[in-house]
This record gives structure tokens, sequence and C-alpha cells, in this order.
């Protein structure tokens, strides 16, 4: 998976934003913190769930449980406004 063309990631300094070109079918802003940037680099290149949560464990001292939680919301959140591909 990765993300579609049609958006693109930003990072503020203090926010990770996504924002979406007049091709795609959603209208609005995602808006979220450094794990939320994260996860959107990861998913400029083709990847998968494992590997970004493995990526994650790398990067952040957490439990794997609530980064694997964390990595899921955000994938279906993505998904909800189709902005993962294949």
């Amino acid at each position: 998976m990765k993300l579609k063309k049609e958006f693109i990631p930003h990072e503020t300094g203090s926010e990770s934003l996504l924002i979406p070109t007049g091709g795609a079918g959603f209208s609005g802003l995602v808006k979220g913190n450094k794990t939320l940037g994260v996860i959107l680099g990861l998913l400029t290149e083709d990847t998968t769930e494992e590997k970004i949560i493995a990526a994650m464990k790398e990067r952040f001292d957490a439990p794997e449980e609530v980064i694997t939680a964390d990595v899921q919301k955000v994938l279906s959140a993505l998904c909800k406004i189709d902005a993962l591909g294949e």
C-alpha cells in the first residue's frame, strides 16, 4: 500500500498534514502529530502495515500494542478517505 498521488503529506514543524489535491475525492485536511507524520512518510513508498509497525517500534519507545493500535487507526482513517492505493 502507498499514498495515492492525489494526497500530499506536509510537515509544519509542530503538525503533520495530509493535503488532498483537486483530483482527490476528499475535500478537507487531515491534521495530526509527529506519529502521523512518520506514518505518512513511510507511505510515500510502497509498504505494508507490518513494515510500518516495525519502523515505528524502532523510532518510538512505546509498547508494541500501542504502536500497532495507532498504526491501525491511522490506516483505517486513510482508507475511509480513499487516500491509500495498492
